[in-house]
């Protein structure tokens, strides 16, 4: 199965309860780019490291491990 890291970072956001208002301000993005992100299949590395800082959350793991963080 193919890993999806926008959707991984929209279930990440809302299970901390976070907002994309709040995820927006945090990573300096317009609403529209935050949503861009939650479409893509793929993402910048920098853009992901930032994300990862502001969520608490490494991604990066989660993409490398063979489990997709939806079955964690």
């Amino acid at each position: 199965m193919d890993k999806h890291i926008g959707e991984m970072i929209k279930a990440e956001l809302k299970r901390q309860g976070r907002t994309v208002k709040w995820f927006e301000s945090q990573i300096n993005r317009s609403h529209s780019a935050c949503y861009d992100i939650f479409r893509s299949h793929d993402i910048n590395t920098e853009l992901l490291k930032t994300i990862c800082k502001v969520l608490n959350h490494d991604f990066f793991i989660d993409l490398s491990s063979g489990n997709p963080m939806s079955e964690n």
